[in-house]
């Protein structure tokens, strides 16, 4: 068996990475045996460098921090690299240019598996920098979806719960109930048929059991679209 393509995670938040980087290890097995799983490394800088970019809507800012560590995860040997923050995807024209390495899109991912499952009409679920961004309703729109945004009442509270708690480790039921709601909002309201979790600690407190609508978990689609492409092109080679 050939050996995997080494992983190379771009990570920006804690909780988000780790979950990325938890699926990856925890279900490499399924394909290469017990307790196995490609080689993987990760690289962030601080938080606070990624925050003070995006407040400043400095993605240019952001795109140098992506390729900062781009760069120090293809010296160290990667193949290929996977971001697990959907709200940086906005600096990706900035950083695919000139990264040493290729990259899977985060959106790219969701919404092939939207395509795949059928899904036509979808919800999305964020930070306020990310809905308010093109990120998702370009992606989708090219597959001939539609991309639905919370209000922005629903966009500042998502936004305070994620940057206050999600990205602390902190879980309230308050916090929950908000993203509850706006799932039963997509649903009655605006026809949609699922809902993309579209920030990488959503999944720590949304998912199929407790939501409204099917979730579309970027976080953990990410992760094994990396492994797919870890282990499909390691045994190409």
């Amino acid at each position: 068996m050939a050996t995997p393509l080494h992983i190379g995670i771009v990570a920006c938040s804690a909780e988000g990475a780790s979950l990325c980087y938890r699926t990856i290890c925890a279900e490499g097995a399924a394909l290469l045996g017990p307790h196995a799983h490609p080689e993987v490394s990760m690289h962030t800088p601080s938080l606070a460098e990624y925050v003070r970019c995006l407040d400043a809507a400095d993605l240019q800012g952001v795109g140098e921090l992506m390729l900062a560590s781009a760069r120090k995860l293809a010296g160290i040997g990667c193949d290929f690299l996977v971001c697990p923050d959907n709200t940086i995807h906005q600096a990706f024209a900035h950083v695919e240019p000139r990264s040493p390495l290729p990259w899977l899109h985060i959106a790219d991912v969701v919404a092939a598996e939207a395509a795949r499952r059928g899904y036509r009409r979808l919800g999305l679920m964020g930070t306020r920098w990310l809905v308010d961004s093109e990120v998702y309703p370009q992606k989708l729109a090219a597959r001939g979806l539609a991309c639905v945004r919370p209000g922005a009442a629903e966009r500042d509270e998502m936004h305070r719960i994620i940057m206050d708690e999600l990205v602390c480790g902190i879980v309230r039921p308050e916090g929950v109930a908000c993203f509850q709601s706006v799932v039963r909002r997509f649903k009655a309201e605006q026809g949609c048929e699922a809902v993309i979790l579209g920030c990488t600690e959503i999944p720590l407190i949304l998912d199929d059991a407790n939501s409204a609508l099917p979730t579309l978990d970027s976080t953990r689609l990410l992760a094994r679209a990396a492994l797919l492409r870890s282990v499909g092109a390691g045994h190409a080679s």
